[in-house]
């Protein structure tokens, strides 16, 4: 799939809401977030995060994070008990650092997985939280790579390195690339990456 860089807004637009259709319909679809390519899902429909998982083979019980264009994405995620832990990431937000939280008692094995905590960022990158707001909510995000290997560097790549793995490419620019976003314990505010 090859398509120019300088899309016009109408065309980027159009292409906004077919990734977004793409994603309720239970695809998988590539795009650029803060510092490098992702791969993202509806994270409520099992089937599209095991794909996720299986274009990265990664384990399961690793989890996955979870973006969002507002809080008011991702605070059905976090455990009602622990007020203090998501205050203390939502006045970081939006920005680069994922959080850390107690899940929800309700949040599903496949975002968690062995933990019982979830990882959240409200984004800052336009690309991404334009993604959410017109998918209608928060979406999985992880880098676009096989586990271990770096990511994707480029459309291109995303198209080559999983084929037809992917439903759609969406293109953009990173803000900071090369750079994953920074991972923090909402608990003890340590920091995991980054």
């Amino acid at each position: 799939m090859s398509v120019s860089r300088n899309l016009s807004s109408r065309e980027s637009a159009h292409r906004l809401r077919r990734a977004a259709r793409i994603l309720r319909d239970g695809g998988v679809l590539a795009h650029p977030t803060e510092g490098v390519w992702g791969l993202t899902c509806d994270p409520l429909q099992s089937d599209a995060v095991l794909r996720v998982l299986a274009l990265k083979q990664r384990d399961a019980a690793r989890g996955l994070i979870v973006i969002g264009a507002s809080a008011e994405h991702l605070a059905p995620f976090v455990d009602p008990d622990a007020l203090d832990d998501w205050q203390r990431a939502a006045a970081s937000w939006p920005g680069p650092t994922t959080w850390l939280l107690p899940a929800r008692a309700e949040t599903p094995w496949w975002l968690t997985g062995e933990h019982s905590t979830i990882a959240l960022r409200q984004t800052a990158h336009s690309g991404s939280a334009d993604l959410c707001n017109a998918f209608g909510g928060p979406l999985v995000s992880t880098s676009a790579n096989v586990s271990g290997r770096p990511p994707v560097r480029s459309a291109w790549q995303a198209r080559a390195r999983f084929g037809d793995g992917l439903d759609f490419v969406l293109h953009g620019r990173h803000d900071h690339p090369g750079v994953p976003s920074q991972i923090r314990d909402a608990a003890s505010g340590r920091i995991l990456r980054g």
